[in-house]
């Protein structure tokens, strides 16, 4: 029994190194969130696109949205952790820390949730893929992966969605939108924003100024 056992937990090893190995060549064909997306909604809109592909607006976008030292980090930012465990102490809104690199992680290899199981998993994936992949990887399979509306994924997706152009023809402002949509794409519409989605644009728009793709 424990022969079998063993057997199983070395092959499932070598699976997930295979998998991240080939992970720093090609996009994911299929996430577990995609896949919950299609079942949600009906649909999977999505367009793989090479990261030289995306235009260097909406990347900027997105970094200054979600994490502006995704560049300089080692795939965690501990004063951000620390910084929403605080937050969350006070018993308001739930606010996550995770960079770019963990949110890769989540995205190609686990499913969505909160739980001690999948956070330590994530935190595994993303130290290896952090050293496996190059920040150029993990940022272009993220941008192809993320969740950017109902059934809509990536932000080739989310350009011709919401604006009917490629990514890497994206104005300023326009990038911004697509970035103000994380991390609640179901519920954000750019195409009707809120007052405070508006503020959240604008934000954005003026980090972008600081924002480096080093």
């Amino acid at each position: 029994m424990w022969k079998k056992i063993k057997q199983l937990i070395f092959i499932v090893l070598v699976l997930n190194v295979l998998f991240i190995i080939w992970g720093r060549f090609f996009n994911p064909p299929i996430t577990i969130t995609q896949i919950g997306g299609l079942f949600e909604y009906g649909k999977l809109q999505r367009d793989y696109i090479s990261y030289d592909e995306m235009g260097n607006n909406v990347k900027k976008a997105v970094i200054a949205s979600e994490d502006q030292k995704f560049f300089i980090h080692n795939g965690f930012d501990y004063k951000a952790i620390e910084k929403a465990m605080k937050h969350n102490e006070k018993g308001k809104k739930v606010r996550g820390g995770s960079t770019i690199s963990q949110q890769t992680a989540k995205n190609i290899f686990l499913w969505q949730g909160r739980s001690w199981l999948r956070k330590g998993l994530e935190a595994m994936y993303t130290f290896i893929i952090e050293k496996v992949w190059s920040k150029d990887i993990i940022l272009e399979r993220y941008l192809n992966s993320i969740e950017m509306g109902r059934g809509v994924f990536g932000v080739e997706a989310a350009s011709q969605y919401y604006f009917g152009k490629p990514s890497k023809d994206l104005n300023t402002s326009e990038a911004a939108w697509i970035a103000t949509v994380l991390p609640n794409p179901k519920k954000y519409d750019p195409k009707n924003p809120s007052s405070y989605l508006r503020k959240k644009h604008n934000w954005i728009m003026r980090q972008m100024k600081n924002v480096s793709l080093k």
